[in-house]
């Protein structure tokens, strides 16, 4: 019986970026079509198959631990990136502002998707969701660079809207206007 169950819910990929150098700045580059191989985007700052581990694991490896990488893309919302975009002071919020690698439109409640869900593009490619992305500092300094003060109110905009992390489980290629389906894990909600 197969544990995960493909819904009626499809999305469409509506931008696509990496971040070169996350040292540098968080500032995505836009692309048109991305490769995803096993170790995430090429170029991307955020790939390779495994990673030090950061705050976000802190309390399960020492941090600077070298671990499984399940943070190599951050996939967006399009409608979420617009409430940020309100409660930011801004029409818009630009997706290069956020390091995000992907955004979609038309998935509901987007940030909160169970984990290990699937996303699949038409060619069969498909990303693992890993978590909720947290918001953190890091945009502000991005956004501020263009729009001052904007960027002070990211962290609390974004609460709830950040998205999620994923890793590439099957290779291919995604391009802006791919379709994108949502598979869930077929099981009850947690109930300690």
């Amino acid at each position: 019986m197969p544990a995960l169950k493909p819904t009626d819910i499809t999305g469409e990929v509506v931008w696509i970026g990496r971040v070169p150098d996350r040292d540098a700045s968080l500032r995505s580059e836009p692309m048109n079509v991305a490769q995803l191989t096993y170790a995430g985007i090429p170029g991307e700052a955020h790939g390779g198959l495994t990673s030090p581990s950061c705050v976000r694991v802190v309390s399960q490896h020492p941090k600077g631990t070298d671990i499984r990488n399940v943070r190599q893309l951050c996939v967006m919302s399009a409608e979420e990136l617009a409430e940020i975009a309100v409660d930011c002071g801004m029409e818009a919020l630009d997706p290069v502002y956020a390091g995000a690698s992907l955004v979609v439109k038309g998935i509901p409640d987007f940030t909160h998707l169970p984990p290990s869900s699937r996303l699949q593009f038409p060619d069969g490619s498909t990303l693992v969701i890993d978590m909720e992305n947290r918001p953190c500092h890091l945009p502000a300094k991005v956004i501020n660079a263009d729009r001052p003060g904007a960027g002070d109110k990211f962290k609390i905009a974004a609460k709830g809207k950040r998205g999620v992390t994923a890793w590439v489980q099957r290779e291919g290629h995604v391009q802006v206007g791919d379709a994108v389906r949502l598979h869930v894990p077929d099981q009850r909600a947690w109930r300690p």
